[in-house]
């Protein structure tokens, strides 16, 4: 016989507290505020709720005058994925750029300076880091959101990052766990597969997790992926055996589980959101993530009535998610107590010294700084979902201040090379480009450039796998602003 809540108050509030919701707008909704005080103990941050560092403060703080101890999350990777400087690109370089310097000392002081800042805008818990290992290189939804194809490089600053956000006061929060690196489909869009053996697996893709574990990750983020050597019939984030027998059983995470975006394809396309909900938190999840695409007080009822009768119904079970809503709230503890560290002298441009150091620079024996006007031609492809197109990438701006009177344009698709010719007059031309090895038009229009003025620059701004061309070629390992600004240097020689 099963047995409930006598309490349906009590059920209730556990159904809220394990959810953790987006909203519109740069203030507060009064739902929002409303189920806060009904159990809501987590928020989410996108995007679109930032204005500015203070706006971000004085919103976090009217959370906080509804629910002291409310958890505030966001995904701030840095690199390419910011959402607290989505509008002007990020002052930190990316994953990929830090694994390529290779210096865990510089990938802590770079996690903890980045935490310092959320901390000052009220925010303590952060979707990062990402410890995919980038295996395909084709992937493309990870690239430089990882640090690299090593998995003992990964392994060890993703560990790095770990200690110096939580350092900081900011819960980490670990992806896209079992590893998301393997993958050639987003899985915002569809399910992907990755099917490999178990020995690859534990040796690859699951190293960074024990070393987060290690390092004390007090959150792990799960996949919408189907790897059948874990599991063939379900996907990470809905699979028992991934959440609870191998992430907390065999790999020993005691921290909260979190889901990747509940309505993301990868799940909501076969089991809808509330289905997916369910599944996720009897599967061992303990705190849902949504509100990238939905944001609005329809959707928390809708999961919080799914989830209150999932366990009237036995479906799932009571103490399942008492437990789930205990592990929340403990993190809510920590959070709310948590205080800064001690970092030994980190500089405020430490993302900018960092991406200075990532630079890879193939000059040509005929290349000198350039001390005139060019025009920059920058290649858009069009940008994952992770990334969104809010934020601005390139380094045309970077440029036109240390030599002024650059031009520049956007191109994009079949003839973009020819096109980028024409506006470009006979201005020197530099070629920024992104994953040039994963679209065939950006490397057609590089080809047709360098044919044409062999003294163009190119600029690599994604992960950089095509042969180095032209003149001078900077791979930056990273479209972030700061990332823009070194390579910017590295042309005009400063």
């Amino acid at each position: 016989m099963t047995t409930f809540a006598s309490d349906t108050n009590t059920l209730t509030r556990d159904a809220l507290t394990v959810l953790q919701p987006g909203f519109p707008g740069t203030t507060a909704p009064d739902w929002l505020l409303r189920r806060l005080g009904e159990g809501l103990a987590s928020v989410g941050l996108f995007g679109r709720n930032v204005a500015t560092a203070e706006q971000v403060a004085a919103l976090t703080a009217q959370l906080r005058a509804e629910r002291d101890d409310v958890i505030v999350a966001i995904d701030e990777e840095s690199g390419d994925v910011t959402r607290l400087e989505v509008r002007t690109g990020s002052s930190f370089p990316g994953n990929h750029a830090l694994g390529a310097v290779d210096d865990v000392a510089l990938t802590r002081d770079v996690a903890f300076e980045l935490g310092r800042r959320l901390a000052e805008c009220g925010v303590n818990f952060n979707w990062a880091p990402s410890a995919d290992v980038n295996s395909n290189p084709d992937n493309p939804v990870i690239g430089v959101r990882s640090f690299g194809a090593d998995p003992q490089l990964v392994a060890r600053h993703t560990a790095a990052y770990v200690q110096g956000m939580q350092a900081a006061g900011v819960a980490a929060c670990t992806k896209h766990f079992p590893g998301h690196g393997d993958t050639g489909v987003d899985s915002h869009h569809a399910m992907p597969l990755i099917d490999v053996d178990a020995e690859v697996l534990a040796a690859r893709d699951l190293a960074p997790f024990r070393a987060a574990i290690g390092a004390g990750s007090l959150a792990v983020m799960s996949a919408h992926i189907l790897v059948p050597a874990l599991d063939p019939d379900r996907p990470a984030t809905l699979s028992g055996r991934i959440l609870t027998d191998l992430l907390r059983g065999e790999l020993g995470h005691d921290g909260l589980i979190v889901t990747d975006a509940i309505e993301m394809q990868g799940v909501a396309a076969a089991h809808g959101i509330e289905g997916g909900t369910v599944l996720a938190l009897a599967a061992g999840a303990d705190a849902i993530c949504v509100g990238g695409g939905l944001s609005d007080d329809e959707t928390v009822r809708r999961l919080r009535d799914a989830i209150v009768a999932a366990v009237r119904s036995g479906e799932l079970a009571e103490e399942r998610l008492a437990d789930a809503a205990d592990r929340v709230r403990r993190l809510a503890r920590w959070a709310s107590a948590a205080k800064d560290g001690a970092a030994p002298d980190v500089p405020r441009d430490i993302g900018l010294r960092g991406a200075r150091r990532a630079l890879r620079v193939t000059a040509t024996e005929s290349f000198t700084p350039l001390t005139s006007a060019p025009f920059v031609a920058l290649f858009n492809p069009a940008p994952n979902i992770a990334v969104g197109d809010e934020t601005p990438w390139g380094l045309a701006a970077d440029l036109a201040e240390l030599l002024p009177g650059t031009g520049s344009g956007t191109f994009t698709g079949e003839g973009a090379g020819a096109e980028a010719l024409d506006a470009a007059g006979d201005r020197r031309v530099v070629a920024v480009v992104r994953d040039e090895h994963r679209h065939g038009w950006m490397a057609d229009a590089v080809s047709t450039l360098v044919a044409a003025r062999p003294d163009t620059v190119v600029v690599e701004m994604g992960v950089p796998q095509a042969p180095p061309r032209g003149t001078l070629h900077v791979a930056t390992y990273g479209a972030s602003r700061v990332c823009g600004r070194a390579a910017a240097e590295a042309i005009a020689g400063v």
